[in-house]
């Protein structure tokens, strides 16, 4: 189970580490691998906004050069 804690900002997971641990081990014994990052076609104008757009916590509006 996951705890969110909006007005704390926190998030818990609620399960034990005996728990967490059984469950590495049983995904290591099933040759659990992740898989490799996807190809993806990045547009042209999508590199050009990330080029020139500001974080998200700005707006994530694009800067112009001056």
């Amino acid at each position: 189970m996951i705890e969110i804690d909006i007005p704390n900002r926190t998030i818990t997971l609620m399960v034990d580490d005996a728990e967490l641990g059984r469950r590495r081990v049983e995904q290591d014994a099933k040759g659990w691998k992740p898989e490799a990052p996807r190809k993806r076609n990045v547009t042209t104008a999508l590199k050009a906004y990330a080029a020139f757009a500001a974080s998200a916590d700005r707006g994530a509006v694009r800067i112009l050069p001056e």
